[in-house]
C-alpha cells in the first residue's frame, strides 16, 4: 500500500519520521510533498528509498492513503484541487482538530477520517486520536488502527470531545514543559543547583514518572499519597500548590483553547459551505 503525506511541517514530519523509524512503512511505499519542496526533499537524506512529489496532486494519484498534515484555513482549497484524482478506494486522514470527519466527507469521494496525532507518536509513544466518517469502510478503520497503533494507542473519541481530547494528548506535552521549565528555573533561582543539574534530574524524574504509571504501579492520586509523608518536606509543597488555584489556571486555559477552537471552526465551515 503506498501512503502519501501532504505537509511536513512540525507534525506531518514527526509521522514521517514514527512511520519510517518504526518501520511500519517500507520507505519506497512513502510519497510526501510540501509547500516549500525543498524541505521535503531534506528527509531524502535520512530515508532515500523515499519518494517526494512535487505537489499534492501527485500524490492524491499515486496514494491508497493520504494524510493531510496542513493548516486548518488551507485544507478546503487543498480538497478541491485534489478531489478530482480522488476515488471511493481510498482514504484521507485529516490531522486537524477544527474541520469534521462529516465535513469532509461533504466534498471527498473516498474514505474519511481524522486522527489527531502528538508529538510523544515520535517516540512511537503517546495517543492518536481517531474519528471515522459515517461512510469509512471497515477496511480502512481496520488499515488506520494497525498503523498508527504501531506508533501509539489508538483511541476512539466523538466528535463533542475533540478539542478537550487534543489539548490533552496533542497540546498536553507542550503545556507540561512548559510547567517543568518554570520548576526548574525556580529550583537555580532558589539554591545552588545549576539549569543542567535540575533538567537532568527532572527529565530522569518524568521519565521514571512516566513508567510508574505505564506499569500501573501507581494511579496518579496513590503516587502522591505514596510520595506525600504526613508531616514531610512533600506535603509542604503540595500545600502551596494548593494555596496556588491551579483549579482556576487550568480552568482558565481549557476555556481559551476552546474559544480559538471555535474560532477555527466558524472560519473552516464558512469555507465548506460557500
Amino acid at each position: 500500500m503506498r501512503i502519501g503525506i501532504i505537509g511536513t511541517g512540525n507534525m506531518g514530519s514527526i509521522l514521517l519520521e514514527a512511520f519510517m523509524d518504526s518501520g511500519a512503512i517500507p520507505q519506497k511505499n512513502m510519497f510526501i510533498t510540501n509547500r516549500t519542496l525543498s524541505r521535503a526533499k531534506q528527509f531524502q537524506e535520512r530515508y532515500p528509498q523515499i519518494n517526494v512529489g512535487e505537489n499534492a496532486e501527485i500524490i492524491a494519484k499515486e496514494c491508497e492513503l493520504i494524510f493531510i498534515c496542513i493548516k486548518p484555513l488551507d485544507i478546503h482549497p487543498l480538497l478541491m484541487k485534489i478531489n478530482p484524482l480522488l476515488n471511493e478506494q481510498q482514504c484521507v486522514v485529516s490531522i486537524t482538530s477544527p474541520i469534521s470527519v462529516a465535513q469532509l466527507e461533504s466534498v471527498l469521494p473516498c474514505s474519511c477520517i481524522r486522527a489527531i496525532p502528538s508529538i510523544t507518536n515520535r517516540s512511537l509513544s503517546g495517543v492518536s486520536l481517531l474519528t471515522f466518517g459515517q461512510y469509512c469502510s471497515s477496511n480502512w478503520i481496520t488499515v488506520i488502527k494497525e498503523l498508527l497503533g504501531k506508533i501509539s494507542k489508538t483511541v476512539d473519541i466523538d466528535e463533542d470531545i475533540t478539542r478537550v481530547a487534543s489539548d490533552i494528548v496533542s497540546c498536553g506535552p507542550a503545556f507540561f514543559s512548559f510547567l517543568v521549565q518554570k520548576f526548574v528555573q525556580a529550583a537555580v533561582h532558589e539554591t545552588k543547583i545549576t539549569e543542567e543539574e535540575a533538567t537532568l534530574l527532572v527529565s530522569e524524574m518524568l521519565i521514571g514518572l512516566g513508567q510508574l504509571l505505564e506499569k500501573n504501579y501507581y494511579t496518579l492520586q496513590t503516587l502522591q499519597k505514596k510520595v506525600c509523608v504526613k508531616g514531610g518536606v512533600t506535603g509542604e509543597g503540595i500545600k502551596v500548590l494548593e494555596e496556588a488555584n491551579l483549579d482556576a489556571v487550568f480552568q482558565k486555559l481549557f476555556q481559551k483553547t476552546h474559544e480559538k477552537y471555535y474560532e477555527d471552526i466558524a472560519k473552516v465551515t464558512e469555507q465548506f459551505q460557500s
